[in-house]
């Protein structure tokens, strides 16, 4: 039966969480600091294991090694900019969700799609603190700001295919405006979350 790792991910088929045979980079991933850390790395920037620590309220000492085994699976690099022993890290890939950048699980193998359920899980938390963080404090926000920011759905009738073409749609324009207020001292960085989710079943 599957159990939880000690380090807070979820276990190996052989029980051992992190085993050295298994070190893919879904896998990594999906532990507690690792997926806060890379979210922190892709929102704002490069930073080192101090500045991750204070960010992330633990220890320097857990930050480094965390790092290190995310780099170590090409989550994400050392800028090359630090000096001596202090290194700075940045995301590879800063446009994309945690579960996107760590890859597609193996549907044949029960460890890549628990760590992929895992994932996921954690990043719907992420989100819902996200979310709740904003209705916290939006009155706070000048008024332009509190209309355009926060949730809101919509309802499309599609086929798989349309909702393939939706996504790749979505992505584009997001593309388009990732740095359109560089420069301009009004602008704020928004995270911008996308979540279709069926309405009838299968």
């Amino acid at each position: 039966m599957p159990t939880v790792a000690a380090d807070g991910g979820p276990p190996d088929r052989d029980g051992r969480a992190g085993a050295r045979s298994a070190r893919t980079p879904l896998r990594v991933l999906a532990h507690p600091l690792r997926s806060r850390l890379l979210a922190q790395l892709r929102v704002h920037g490069a930073a080192t294991a101090t500045e991750l620590a204070v960010a992330l309220e633990t220890n320097t000492g857990a930050t480094s090694y965390h790092l290190r085994q995310l780099a170590e699976v090409g989550l994400i690099e050392d800028t090359g900019g630090g000096t001596g022993r202090r290194r700075v890290w940045r995301a590879r890939s800063a446009g994309a969700a945690a579960e996107v950048s760590a890859g597609i699980p193996d549907p044949e193998d029960p460890d890549d799609l628990a760590a992929a359920d895992w994932l996921a899980r954690d990043y719907l938390e992420h989100f819902t603190d996200r979310a709740g963080s904003w209705l916290d404090a939006r009155t706070e926000w000048p008024a332009p700001w509190q209309p355009v920011l926060g949730l809101e759905d919509h309802l499309v009738l599609v086929t798989a295919e349309q909702m393939t073409a939706l996504r790749e749609e979505l992505v584009e324009v997001l593309g388009r405006y990732r740095r359109l207020g560089q420069g301009n001292p009004r602008a704020k960085r928004v995270s911008v979350y996308t979540c279709a989710l069926p309405v009838d079943r299968p």
